[in-house]
């Protein structure tokens, strides 16, 4: 489903990105870690449109996404969770939805709205609340459901549970797997909870300093002796 190329990417003349090659395949958890600073976040902006690519490509079902912007590149079916200000905290959970849905047609929204809620139903008591008033769990749920609403095909999610008690990660991981599982929806996950993560993943990557360091299967990854430990804190066999 999508598919990077050979990607030097950064921010101006500032790059971050090195000859970066990576895939995510439909109904599938591509995980992305490694230590802060690494590049995950820019790999997942990149995707989006929102750093400057120097070379490379970027194909998203067959499609060159490079020379759009990000409203064209969400509407082709691409939703991007940055980790922070993912939500309008001065309105109302439903106000939320309905900013949510500008791509809509009128007809749509309330049926659709409906939609995420059934995904969602914690927030069903909560329409009338100011987001800025829910928990830290609540709101990322709150930002997945607005995503929800135009039926994306790839969803990326940059470090979901950050700040989150555990159980309330759980939640959230939880909710990911099911994305995957019942709407078959593609997804890639960075975090940096590297061993939570990896265990609902499909397929993994680790970024180290810009560049792909390793990839194959989650396990692979996890008890690897050398990566896991250096890298991700992981303790080979715990």
């Amino acid at each position: 489903m999508l598919a990077v190329k050979d990607l030097n990417a950064g921010y101006g003349k500032f790059s971050v990105l090195f000859g970066v090659n990576m895939e995510a395949k439909d109904k599938e958890i591509t995980v992305i870690v490694g230590p802060n600073g690494s590049g995950k976040s820019t790999l997942l902006k990149s995707v989006f449109g929102l750093t400057t690519i120097y070379s490379g490509s970027i194909r998203f079902d067959g499609e060159e996404l490079t020379k759009y912007p990000p409203h064209v590149i969400a509407r082709k079916g691409v939703a991007y969770l940055p980790q922070t200000e993912n939500v309008f905290t001065n309105l109302s959970v439903r106000e939320n939805l309905i900013m949510a849905s500008y791509s809509l047609r009128k007809e749509e929204v309330e049926d659709r709205i409906e939609e995420v809620i059934g995904t969602f139903p914690v927030l069903k008591p909560l329409m009338e609340k100011r987001a800025g008033m829910l928990s830290g769990g609540e709101r990322r749920m709150l930002a997945i459901a607005m995503s929800l609403l135009r039926r994306p095909k790839l969803m990326m999610f940059d470090e979901p549970t950050t700040d989150l008690a555990p159980k309330i990660a759980r939640e959230i991981l939880n909710k990911i797997v099911e994305l995957r599982d019942e709407l078959g929806i593609a997804i890639i996950l960075v975090e940096q909870s590297a061993k939570r993560a990896l265990e609902i993943g499909d397929k993994a990557y680790l970024l180290v300093d810009g560049r792909v360091n390793f990839e194959g299967t989650p396990e692979e990854l996890l008890n690897h002796p050398r990566l896991s430990r250096l890298y991700l804190g992981i303790e080979t066999g715990l």
